[in-house]
This record gives structure tokens, sequence and C-alpha cells, in this order.
């Protein structure tokens, strides 16, 4: 029998529910290029993390040049697919109808399974390949090989005119970077508004590689809550509605320390304190 993930903490990617803090993988798999040495112990961290209740996994088709959605693919076999969110993008260059949707079904394939979110990865200038490519995804959910529509890096304006032109499914997610460090989509206004438009906000790089997690001033709030440093740093972006953090990484304690961001909530008083260590 497949295992099913037990849920904890969840937040809202259109009508689904996933767990506060997924995994990002950006590097499982290699970077720019494949990399097959650690394929063993990427799928056993994965999986260490679904069993740890950890639901949603990031990935791309940039990363290790594809070979990050193939040890995903791996990872996720011995589980209920229903029980798993599978996050994957489009690279500007495969923007376009006819390529994205070449790209989304080499994706797909790569995965094993459908792609729960699939998003542009990156904005271009070309507003007009920009569309064509959002046109393409929604007729790639109309043929289930994607469940939803998301773009990543975009600012509030092109989250905008990207919303406009959909013509038959919403965008439901915008992946930016945030974090204690970075608040850029608090001063322009753009996590208020994807609030506002029920679109989840997905934070990558939420720790700063590592920074954050080594900040002595967040520790001393962690304390107050037997929490540490890093668990306080994603706690501060999960107490927003609408946001899910993505940390990446491949050891099995780190991915149980980021786990224990979830299921408790920073008091407004260390939230206002929080901001202050940075």
């Amino acid at each position: 029998m497949k295992r099913v993930i037990p849920f904890n903490d969840l937040k809202k990617i259109g009508d689904d529910k996933v767990t506060a803090v997924g995994m990002g993988t950006w590097g499982i798999g290699g970077r720019e290029r494949a990399d097959y040495s650690r394929d063993k112990e990427s799928v056993e961290a994965l999986r260490y993390g679904l069993d740890l209740g950890i639901n949603l996994i990031d990935t791309a088709e940039f990363y290790g040049a594809g070979h990050s959605e193939e040890i995903v693919g791996n990872a996720i076999k011995e589980y209920e697919r229903d029980s798993i969110f599978i996050i994957s993008k489009v690279w500007p260059t495969n923007f376009g109808y006819e390529k994205a949707k070449k790209a989304a079904r080499n994706s797909a394939k790569r995965l094993g399974t459908y792609i729960d979110l699939y998003l542009l990865h990156w904005p271009i200038d070309d507003f007009e390949r920009i569309k064509e490519t959002l046109w393409a995804l929604e007729d790639l959910v109309d043929e289930g090989i994607i469940r939803y529509i998301g773009v990543s890096n975009f600012d509030l304006e092109l989250l905008k005119r990207s919303q406009e032109v959909m013509r038959k499914h919403e965008i439901v997610a915008n992946q930016v970077k945030y974090s204690l460090m970075d608040r850029r989509v608090e001063r322009t206004g753009l996590l208020e508004y994807m609030k506002k438009e029920n679109i989840a906000l997905i934070a990558y790089t939420p720790l700063e590689k590592g920074q954050l997690a080594r900040n002595p001033c967040l520790a001393k709030i962690g304390e107050k809550y037997s929490k540490t440093a890093a668990q306080v740093a994603l706690n501060y972006l999960i107490w927003h509605e609408n946001v899910i953090a993505i940390p990446k990484t491949s050891n099995k304690e780190h991915l149980k320390e980021n786990f224990g961001a979830m299921g408790w909530r920073l008091s407004k008083e260390d939230l206002k304190r929080a901001r202050e260590c940075v």
C-alpha cells in the first residue's frame, strides 16, 4: 500500500491545501547541468520530508537540466499521488504557445505524473510571448497535463497585466524571493495585493542561504517558543495568510527543523522584533 502524508499547517493554492513549508529542489540533481552523484541521498531526503508531513515539492525544468524533476518523480513513487502537490516551471527559452506545451509535457514525463502548479519561471520583456505562454498553460489545464497556473518573479504591475489576459483560468500563485532580509514584497504592495486576490505567495530563499539560521537575535526570540533562529525566520513568512515558504535542503536534520517552523505562530510583538533583527 502506498504511503499517505499526514498534513499539518495548511495553506491554499487554488482549491488545494498544501503545507505552509514545502521543499525546494534547486541544486538537487545538479544546477545548470545534471549531476547524478547524489541521487540516492536526494531521493531519501525528499521521502524523509514527505514522511514528516511536508506535502509540497518545488522543482523546475531548469534545475539540473531536468534531472531534478526525475529525482522528484522517483521520490514520490511510494506515495499516494493525490496527497502530494508538485510545482514545476517553464524556462523563458521555452516561452511561446507550442514550446511551452512541449516543455510541460516533457516535465510531466520526467516526473512521471501530472503537474499540480506550473509557473512561468522568469519574466521577459516581450509581453506577447508571456501572453501566448499563459494561454498555452490554460490549454494544458484543460488537457490535464497541469492543474493550476502561476508565475514566478513577477512584480505587481506584470502580475496585474498577466491576470488581465487570462481567458478561462486564473493565476493562483506567484513565486518570489521573500525573507526577513528581503521584504520588497511588503514595501511594493505585492504581498497585500496577492492576499486580496487570493493568490499564493511562494517564498524562495527564505533563509538567505543559511544567514538567517545563524542570526543571534532571531535565536533569542526563538528561545521563548523553544524554536531555532531558522524556525523563527520561516514562521515570520508563514504568519502571513497567503505565504508558503520553500527552503531548499537535502539534510534530514534541516528538513526536520524546517518542519518545526509549522504548527505555531509568533506573537505580533515578536513579529515586529523579528523585523528589527536584520
